[in-house]
Order: C-alpha cells, then sequence, then structure tokens
C-alpha cells in the first residue's frame, strides 16, 4: 500500500534506525511490500523505511529504469536488511542527487565510487554484493536514511544545490 513519505524536517529522519530482529515476519513483508508500492508510485530509485516512519533498518531499491535518472542502468530488484557497506577504494565520484524525503530539490553529492555492502534479505539470508557506479550511489544514499543522514548534510558546494526547475532552466 502506498503511504506517505517524510519529509526533511522531520525530526523521525534524524534518528538511527534499529536493527531488525526477527526475519519472514507478516509485519516485515508489509512493510517491504509499502516500501515498493510507494516508491514505485513515486518514481524512486530506492526508500528506506525511516522514510515511512518506521525506525527500522530496511532499504529497498532497484528492479526497474528510473525515470528521475533515466540514463541511469538499471539495479537488480533489492530487499537490504541491517546494511553494513565497506569501501573498496577511497576513490570518490560527484553525482546529482534528489530524494523522497526532499521533493524538488537535487545536489551534488561525493559518494564512494566503489563498495561492497552485505546484508540480509526478507528471510534472513546474509548476502554481499560489490558494487560501483550508479548502484555504488544508491545504497550509500538509502544506507545514510539509516544513520539519520539526508543527502543536503553531504553536499560540498552549496551552489549545487536547488529545485529541480531552476537547474534545469537557469
Amino acid at each position: 500500500m502506498i503511504q506517505p513519505v517524510l519529509h526533511m524536517g522531520d525530526a523521525r529522519l534524524l534518528r538511527v534506525a534499529e536493527p531488525v530482529t526477527e526475519f519472514g515476519t507478516p509485519a516485515l513483508a508489509s512493510l517491504v511490500q509499502d516500501m515498493r508500492d510507494t516508491m514505485a508510485h513515486l518514481q524512486g530509485a530506492g526508500i528506506a523505511a525511516p522514510q515511512l516512519g518506521v525506525n527500522l533498518r530496511v532499504v529497498v531499491f532497484g528492479g526497474q529504469p528510473s525515470v528521475r535518472y533515466p540514463q541511469a542502468p538499471t539495479i537488480p530488484d533489492t530487499v537490504l536488511i541491517n546494511p553494513q557497506l565497506t569501501p573498496l577504494a577511497e576513490e570518490t565520484e560527484e553525482g546529482w542527487e534528489g530524494c523522497l524525503s526532499v521533493p524538488g530539490l537535487r545536489g551534488v553529492v561525493p559518494r564512494w565510487t566503489h563498495l561492497r555492502y552485505t546484508g540480509y534479505t526478507l528471510g534472513g539470508e546474509c548476502f554481499e554484493r560489490t558494487v560501483s557506479g550508479f548502484h555504488a550511489r544508491v545504497v550509500q544514499h538509502e544506507v545514510d536514511h539509516l544513520e539519520g543522514i539526508l543527502y543536503p548534510r553531504r553536499i560540498a558546494d552549496l551552489a549545487r544545490f536547488g529545485f529541480i526547475e531552476a537547474l534545469e532552466n537557469p
């Protein structure tokens, strides 16, 4: 079911999310379905449980070409629970990001270019992936939500942050 997304300024987005301790439950499956429905409805590349006001370490991303990022490659449909990120290089790359919790705005954010993430599936199976590029950017953005960080806090140059329509029509 499509849920309302919390917007920047809501204190619940600043909390550090709690780990999931029970896997394969109807409540967890319902949360993940709500996240998928909401992400698809809003044409997002990903979404984190705290954006729906649920203080758990759950993110969902990928699964469809991103309308908001039409040049980006498709990312596999992923449910990532209790994630851990490990950068595999010191190199970072700047790229434009937006967020369902910061509607109408975009900014240039530096992110690691290459990393490994580990976590759990909905059923509690551990898995890991080594990723780069847009996939690495998306997972870092979503995991930031679990740490109570919205992307504007990562912007190095606020001259490259603004409303989408103003950025597209300077």
